[in-house]
């Protein structure tokens, strides 16, 4: 094959990929201040906007989970992910979560089958990262679901894993440093 015919179809290809992306950072780059608990007033723990391209067919709903890959519980003792943000039950013909979105009482029409578990502060929706020492990677991730998830209430990241194995179509990643 012609290499400039190949390198046409890697990237055609590549353009297909199911991707996760934020219009106010770029992948491992800073995650704005205003989207943690170190904001100020009103621009302080807004959930981030986030959008997607490439669903793949057959997708009946998405989730999202976003945790902080870096805490540790002791000084020295291992990471365990924290979990920031759990939301479920998105519809494929949704295509971007707008900023501030979590906690809202009235989604709107096209967000309201969308459904947010607890995070590990154990209240639904977005918690922004807190200042500690070291970087941290906050990691969200987006999975195209074969099925939507009926989990009840208080769900929390590990129930929504558990109940997703076997159905995940794609995943796609973002990562942000804090």
């Amino acid at each position: 094959m012609n290499p400039h015919k190949l390198l046409g179809k890697l990237i055609a290809d590549e353009d297909q990929t199911f991707k996760l992306v934020s219009p106010t950072f770029d992948h491992e780059g800073r995650l704005p201040r205003k989207y943690t608990n170190g904001g100020q007033g009103a621009l302080k723990d807004l959930s981030p906007p986030l959008e997607w391209y490439n669903v793949p067919d057959g997708t009946k709903s998405l989730a999202l989970v976003v945790e902080d890959a870096e805490v540790t519980s002791e000084p020295d003792g291992p990471a365990v992910p924290w979990t920031h943000w759990v939301v479920m039950n998105i519809p494929p013909s949704v295509k971007r979560l707008p900023e501030g979105l979590s906690n809202k009482e009235c989604l709107g029409q096209e967000y309201g089958q969308i459904k947010e578990g607890n995070n590990d502060w154990k209240v639904p929706g977005w918690c922004g990262p807190v200042q500690q020492s070291g970087n941290h990677r906050i990691v969200f991730r987006l999975y195209a679901l074969d099925d939507e998830m009926h989990l009840g209430n208080k769900v929390t990241k590990d129930k929504l894993v558990e109940a997703i194995e076997g159905h995940v179509l794609a995943e796609a990643e973002l990562m942000a440093l804090f």
